[in-house]
């Protein structure tokens, strides 16, 4: 075992570790534990979306607290406006105007998680702010440009009320890695844990019981860089990813077939070549939190929909049926292109 493959093997053996820590606190989310934990490793940003009280606040805090690094949180109003993530004014004690940096920029380039609850309770004017920062990994204020190398943005979006709220445009949707619904496992057991367990009723103090900083977070961009050097890919499985980029801009092509839904008038704009990348990087992270040295499909199918469904834009008449159909939709390209 050369020196690489030692690297990532005990970096790998930190990061499953993480996943079992992570599940003591947020039970029956294994999957959505593990997208997330794909997303920290493949340095992208995270998207969580579901009903309300399922648990997206408690599991976002739960990998912010186990990551390490700088922490900043801000809540979505109504009344946010751009400049509150970047500093805030206040009397003083002296009775003078005063000005604070914001979450933004409070913790300087050492920020690693930057939680944005209820984002889509925000006007369009923020979301074009963070747009750049998670682009870039930058900002500029106070005629400085302040650099965040190791920055990774979580947001959860609630989905059931629509008033006051601002769905968040195309673009800036495309800079999340992963839009992921979470909802907890349908079984008698995980409720009534969930209902009676007293542990899991006090957020705070079962957020405050894990152990922080279990990673380096300073080490993860060369670790994320490492893993997509180690994970090979083959011709077989890069004509694969081609066909599943085909099917989504023409699923006529590939039999496509969906109940209720015109397939001539569905598909606006398939997957854009950045993200079908960033599908073959979250599918390296999977293979190799798998053990895996080969990228093979199955890799690829474990992340499509969570990297590729809100890449991929419908016609108006069907965009508003986006909850239903894509879903159906992703699932639907995996079934009709034929695996190598």
């Amino acid at each position: 075992m050369d020196r690489n493959d030692s690297l990532l093997h005990d970096w790998r053996e930190r990061a499953l570790a993480l996943e079992r820590e992570v599940a003591t606190v947020v039970i029956g989310q294994a999957p959505v534990i593990r997208l997330l934990n794909t997303a920290v490793f493949a340095r992208g940003h995270v998207l969580l979306q579901g009903d309300v009280g399922v648990g997206k606040t408690t599991l976002l805090r739960a990998f912010a607290r186990v990551l390490g690094g700088a922490y900043s949180r801000i809540e979505g109003t109504i009344d946010l406006m751009p400049n509150d993530l970047v500093y805030h004014t206040y009397i003083s004690d002296e009775g003078r105007p005063a000005v604070d940096p914001g979450p933004l920029i409070e913790h300087g380039e050492d920020l690693a998680i930057f939680f944005f609850n209820e984002i889509n309770r925000a006007r369009p004017q923020v979301h074009s702010l963070l747009l750049r920062v998670m682009a870039e990994r930058s900002l500029t204020a106070f005629n400085h440009e302040y650099r965040f190398p190791y920055l990774q943005v979580f947001a959860d979006r609630n989905r059931v009320e629509k008033e006051e709220t601002f769905e968040l445009p195309g673009a800036a949707r495309d800079r999340f890695l992963m839009e992921i619904e979470i909802a907890p496992d349908d079984t008698a057991e995980i409720h009534r844990r969930l209902t009676f367990d007293a542990r899991f009723h006090d957020t705070d103090a079962l957020i405050a019981g894990m152990p922080p900083a279990m990673l380096e977070h300073r080490s993860l961009p060369a670790v994320a860089a490492m893993i997509q050097t180690e994970v090979r890919t083959g011709a077989a499985v890069e004509t694969f990813v081609d066909h599943l980029r085909r099917a989504t801009h023409d699923p006529r092509a590939y039999g496509i077939k969906l109940d209720g839904v015109d397939m001539d008038d569905l598909v606006a704009t398939g997957a854009s070549p950045r993200g079908m990348s960033m599908l073959v990087r979250a599918a390296k992270v999977s293979a190799w939190l798998d053990g895996a040295t080969d990228l093979t499909p199955e890799h690829l199918r474990a992340v499509f929909h969570e990297v590729v469904a809100h890449r991929v834009f419908f016609t108006p008449i069907y965009e508003l049926q986006r909850g239903r159909i894509g879903a159906e939709f992703t699932s639907a390209v995996l079934r009709a292109v034929p695996v190598p």
